[in-house]
């Protein structure tokens, strides 16, 4: 599937930069190949509009920000918000060009991040993660940065237990024992929530942030995907202390996403810092990238092809499929696919 080619997933909220890193001066961005621009008005309001001067085509991002309009650093036009000039210094008060205006794109800020939406009509609305607002929990910003690789491949993968004792051999997985653990898949009107047991190694960089001397730990993992490239993992450990890895694959073209994550605990920075939090899930997360980096992002969402062999458990990832299909299904979309290598095509169509 290339993502850039089905519409429908323009109707999804999607996280491009930490609010943090907003100011009042133009950002670029690419979401699903469509380049816009961000920036806060004069009352600090995130905006975000198509990165295009209507006039001759130069990118908004070039310009500058003044009285919280945009402005083109070609010839000087004026955007709102909305997309709408609002002034074209080489004409006077009383000329007026209504046409002059480009496409702008909600947003909403919440969890830290600046959320955007390419369609007035979204599908479903930003994850709801109820323990990142309650007392008692804390979040803690690890990442934004781009990866190589097609946000599906990284939701299956966020929910593949079968590769947990090779990827992640040097970090708390066991390739002594490779059998995935079990796992439960429920349907939800968003996407699906899996519950698995998992028993992991304890490494001695994570006993402190667990607060457990054990080498060896169960993971109770309860964890929701969010259509179509979020995911919230909920991960308790026996001794109560519950660490939840929010992670989201924003796509900016049918090759990359911008992967945020955070995550929310239910202990202090005395108990364990920011710092040894991000370090050990940063050592997770870069083995989980190496391989991922090196997959093709044209993902086949058909499943009873040859072109990608599956094994019994990769049901969420073939669940995952089977309901983006049934997305592009009910708003009448093909699936948008991309030429396979021509060894591989032949190797298919001998069967």
């Amino acid at each position: 599937m290339l993502v850039t080619q089905q519409p429908v997933l323009r109707r999804f909220w999607y996280p491009v930069v930490p609010a943090a890193g907003l100011a009042d001066k133009p950002l670029p961005f690419t979401l699903l190949g469509e380049n816009i621009v961000l920036w806060r008005d004069a009352q600090g309001k995130a905006q975000c509009i198509l990165d295009r001067c209507c006039h001759r085509s130069a990118k908004l991002s070039k310009g500058w920000v003044q009285d919280g309009r945009i402005v083109c650093g070609y010839h000087g036009w004026e955007y709102d918000g909305t997309g709408q000039c609002v002034r074209i210094p080489q004409m006077t008060e009383r000329e007026t060009m209504p046409g002059a205006r480009t496409p702008g794109f909600k947003v909403q800020e919440k969890y830290d991040y600046v959320w955007v939406t390419l369609s007035e009509e979204p599908l479903a609305g930003i994850p709801d993660l109820n323990e990142a607002e309650k007392p008692g929990y804390r979040q803690v910003h690890e990442f934004y940065e781009v990866w190589e690789c097609a946000g599906l491949r990284l939701m299956e993968n966020s929910f593949d237990n079968s590769h947990f004792s090779f990827v992640h051999r040097a970090s708390f997985g066991d390739q002594g024992h490779p059998e995935p653990a079990k796992l439960e898949i429920m349907d939800t009107p968003t996407g699906f929530r899996m519950l698995t047991e998992v028993p992991v190694r304890n490494p001695e960089v994570q006993k402190k942030n667990l607060g457990m001397e054990d080498d060896w730990t169960v993971r109770y993992m309860d964890s929701n995907w969010f259509l179509p490239f979020a995911r919230a993992l909920r991960i308790t450990y026996p001794n109560g202390l519950f660490h939840m890895i929010f992670t989201a694959a924003t796509p900016i073209d049918d090759e990359r996403s911008m992967v945020c994550q955070f995550v929310v605990r239910n202990d202090t920075e005395a108990d364990a810092s920011a710092e040894d939090i991000i370090a050990f899930d940063r050592l997770v997360t870069n083995e989980d990238r190496e391989i991922l980096e090196s997959t093709e992002g044209d993902v086949p969402l058909e499943i009873g092809t040859r072109e990608e062999i599956h094994m019994r458990s990769d049901r969420p990832g073939i669940v995952m499929r089977q309901k983006m299909k049934a997305l592009l299904d009910a708003h009448g979309e093909e699936e948008a696919r991309g030429e396979a290598p021509v060894s591989l095509r032949k190797m298919i169509q001998r069967g």
